[in-house]
């Protein structure tokens, strides 16, 4: 049987994956308005990943014989200025995403539900090469800047991402 605070917190998580899924299809249209059809794929595939995520911690809280609370998922911030600006908010989206984390792990411990401890660890990871990732994407925008043939060609680089079921041991 699941903890209940434990149960809480990742019914909270839940949300707060989906959410991330949302504001990363905002993101992802906004790419393509500006016909930016690999940083529009970069985005989806981020969305796509995210509701996984959400979808394992779900399977988890069910097969800890938990309550699924479904909570209304927040309207994402759509007001973007540039590439680097949008991955410069997801980079803050993904610390913050981290924090999360990291506070369902010292909850676990403070309950002393290693089950959910353990769990948590894959997220943990997860997160590190989360962060990584978006940092690649900003120190390049950054390093050869905004030009259009530059950009160009970091659209092609990032239209070559496809979405790959996640490596969690236990789907």
């Amino acid at each position: 049987m699941l903890n209940k605070n434990v149960e809480g917190i990742l019914n909270a998580q839940i949300n707060k994956e989906f959410y991330s899924a949302y504001l990363y299809l905002g993101m992802s249209a906004y790419f393509e308005q500006l016909g930016l059809k690999g940083f529009s794929n970069w985005t989806k595939v981020q969305a796509q990943e995210e509701m996984e995520h959400g979808m394992i911690i779900f399977n988890y809280v069910q097969e800890r014989d938990g309550d699924i609370e479904l909570q209304e998922i927040e309207k994402p911030d759509n007001d973007f200025q540039n590439p680097l600006q949008v991955f410069e908010k997801i980079l803050e989206h993904e610390k913050e995403v981290t924090s999360n984390i990291e506070r369902v792990a010292n909850l676990s411990e403070d309950e002393c539900d290693r089950a959910t401890r353990h769990f948590i660890n894959w997220y943990i990871s997860e997160q590190v090469e989360e962060e990584a990732q978006v940092l690649d994407v900003i120190k390049k925008i950054k390093f050869f800047g905004t030009d259009c043939t530059i950009l160009y060609h970091l659209d092609k680089e990032l239209e070559e991402r496809e979405y790959k079921s996640s490596n969690y041991p236990n789907k």
